[in-house]
């Protein structure tokens, strides 16, 4: 596997513990984005390095993650119906900001919208959709940090899904042998995705994310 480990007794010491932070792992000037699919899918997306196919659907809304254990979380790593495989998928830094720049939360607030129906038309418009959740621990228990995943559709969702893809890498087998090592209690050997603080210099993408 590609992707830089770290011992996750360590994790915690090298990221914030609370509120609202891009978390994730760079490789250069990239980003690594997590998504979860069924094999039809995933054996697609590694082969040709983008999605496609019979089973993929340009239509529906598409959501990426860079938080590692929000992934593990929602998808219970790699158990759940149509989630058995994890992709990491690399693409730019800029692209990736240019997502945050135009996203548009998926609840209602009003400090940022004013109305609920200027609210409801920039959801609509854009294709880009927003959403803070809770973090997770590698046992799934909610952290006080959020972990941001991002919904992407119409033109956003093709050009993430082709032409943006630098890499993709299928982590199942990591995400299989750690679930094991976190079911035998073997808390000291389990290895999760080093990850950091992405710092944002952006000020409108702070101000739009709550950063």
């Amino acid at each position: 596997m590609k992707l830089s480990t770290i011992k996750y007794k360590d994790y915690e010491k090298e990221i914030p513990q609370k509120g609202r932070h891009i978390i994730g792992q760079l490789r250069e000037d990239n980003i690594i984005v997590y998504q979860a699919f069924n094999p039809r899918i995933s054996s697609y997306a590694v082969e040709h390095h983008q999605f496609g196919g019979a089973h993929y659907k340009f239509t529906r809304m598409s959501w990426i993650k860079p938080n590692f254990l929000w992934m593990m979380y929602r998808a219970g790593w790699a158990n759940k119906e149509h989630q058995q495989q994890i992709l990491a998928i690399e693409i730019s830094l800029s692209n990736f900001l240019s997502l945050l720049e135009v996203a548009v939360h998926s609840s209602y607030k009003e400090h940022l919208f004013k109305t609920h129906e200027n609210w409801k038309q920039q959801l609509t418009d854009s294709s880009v959709r927003l959403q803070w959740d809770p973090d997770h621990d590698a046992h799934g228990a909610k952290l006080e940090r959020r972990a941001i995943q991002l919904g992407l559709r119409g033109d956003t969702l093709t050009n993430f899904a082709t032409d943006w893809i630098i890499s993709i890498e299928d982590i199942t087998p990591f995400v299989k042998e750690q679930k094991r090592i976190l079911d035998s209690g073997k808390m000291e050997d389990l290895l999760v995705i080093k990850e950091q603080k992405i710092h944002i210099e952006n000020q409108k993408i702070i101000d739009r994310l709550e950063l």
